[in-house]
């Protein structure tokens, strides 16, 4: 049991490195943990085989060999670099995994190297499978790395670090709280398992890019993180194992990615330009005895038959034209069917401004001849007022020449012919004049006339 506490985060838990007891032996955390990461790592593998390519099958058998040799791999590399004389002394301890004493490192080159003979055997693409497994390796290591700290093992020097560790582990080691290297290594394992995810599917060029990029990821991250710890395993005095093979396996990455650089042989997914370009060429005659790789590292030799390129660019050119042609073919039916509807809405708009122009016409014309009968009764009414009007005038007229006719009668008559004295009728036809004057004159000549025969009585009786 361990009383362990990160003071600078303000976490304290007590850790039993033993689970469970199944008739007298003990079932460990650390086992627990390792098995998790494996079948994780076993199911991711198992979901990528569609993308990748790979049969599911033939992986399973991959993956069996590889572990069984991953396991020996691991444990044979941490007795070769044991420092102490224990498994030379008593060889037979060497077999008592159960005690501790895995090396990550051999555990990845036992892997390979059973998986590569097996994929060799079973006819699965090695490059392919090795870009699926370190991506497992990722996945695996990640969870793997918290064995180690069930276990208070595989920390790192004293730190005043706000991450630091301490446990009855940390101060027997190195005095007080320790740097805790399994958390370093497992969040880094996570990122890189998360990033070699998307360049796998969306920007992988050639089958093995990304486990080569897992070796430099790795690589950089173990050696730093190396630096820092306790327990590492010593070779050639001072140097450490793991920061010598992490530093070789980096730079050699680094050479192959470049020798590898314009290398474009795909079988899964990937940068789509090269999907397409290996689509292509699956077809090209010769192809499948071209294809053939051994190992990623053996067949640095390797060129694509230049026929080969020329054919599978020349059928990428045809692809794309015809992916043009389509897409201008869907284009131009799009085209017409939008022309199609705007004429269709154009008929039912001019369908519509008609009976809205005709009914308009319907109401001018109605408006039309409600105006010629509102015109021919103000006519009428003005006929019948022009009438009433003359005839008024007529009557006016009428009686203003009686009343002369009689004015010039009154005057013309002589004292023989009535008894009224001359003077009387003299005012009798002045009257007559005077009831002529306020009804209008017919013509101003006649008004004239009147009054000068008015004056003229006035003169004769003066």
């Amino acid at each position: 049991m361990y009383h362990v506490e990160f003071p600078g985060l303000g976490i304290e838990v007590n850790i039993n490195p033993d689970a469970f007891s199944i008739g007298g032996y003990t079932i460990r955390w650390y086992g627990i943990l390792i098995a998790v990461g494996f079948l994780l790592a076993f199911i991711y593998a198992m979901r990528s085989c569609k993308a990748m390519k790979i049969d599911q099958s033939r992986l399973v058998d991959v993956v069996i060999v590889g572990v069984i040799l991953g396991i020996i791999g691991a444990r044979l590399y941490y007795v070769l670099f044991y420092p102490g004389t224990t498994y030379r002394d008593d060889p037979i301890k060497i077999l008592y995994i159960t005690e501790g004493g895995l090396a990550i490192y051999g555990g990845v080159i036992g892997g390979l190297l059973g998986a590569s003979i097996m994929a060799k055997i079973r006819k699965v693409s090695i490059p392919a499978m090795l870009d699926v497994a370190s991506l497992g390796f990722l996945i695996g290591q990640a969870i793997g790395r918290w064995g180690n700290f069930i276990n208070q093992e595989a920390f790192g020097t004293k730190t005043d670090s706000f991450l630091r560790m301490q446990s009855e582990a940390t101060l027997a080691e190195v005095g007080g709280a320790a740097h805790p290297c399994f958390l370093y290594e497992s969040v880094w394992c996570i990122l890189g398992f998360v990033l070699l995810h998307f360049f796998t599917r969306k920007a992988r060029r050639y089958d093995g890019q990304t486990f080569l990029l897992y070796i430099i990821w790795y690589g950089v991250g173990r050696f730093f993180i190396e630096g820092i710890r306790t327990d590492s395993l010593i070779v050639f005095g001072t140097i450490r194992v793991s920061q010598l093979l992490a530093a070789i396996s980096v730079f050699a990455a680094l050479i192959l990615l470049f020798v590898f650089r314009n290398r474009t042989k795909l079988s899964g997914c990937g940068k789509k330009e090269i999907m397409l370009l290996n689509s292509m060429s699956d077809t090209v005659p010769g192809a499948e005895e071209t294809a053939q790789f051994g190992t990623i590292f053996g067949d640095l030799g390797y060129e694509e038959p230049e026929i080969k390129i020329e054919n599978a660019v020349e059928n990428v050119e045809e692809a794309l034209e015809k992916t043009a042609r389509e897409n201008a073919e869907a284009a131009e039916e799009k085209a017409e069917a939008a022309a199609e509807e705007a004429k269709q809405a154009a008929e039912e708009t001019a369908e519509a401004a008609e009976e809205k122009i005709e009914t308009a016409a319907e109401e001018a014309k109605e408006a039309a001849e409600e105006a010629v009968a509102a015109a021919e009764a103000a006519e009428e009414k003005t006929e019948t007022a022009a009438e009433e009007a003359k005839e008024a005038a007529e009557e006016k007229t009428e009686s203003f020449e009686d009343r002369i006719k009689n004015a010039s009668r009154i005057l013309n008559e002589t004292d023989e012919g009535t008894a009224q004295p001359k003077a009387e009728r003299l005012e009798s036809a002045i009257a007559e004049l005077e009831a002529a004057l306020d009804t209008p004159f017919k013509t101003a000549d006649e008004a004239e006339k009147a009054a000068e025969e008015v004056l003229k009585e006035e003169t004769k009786l003066e």
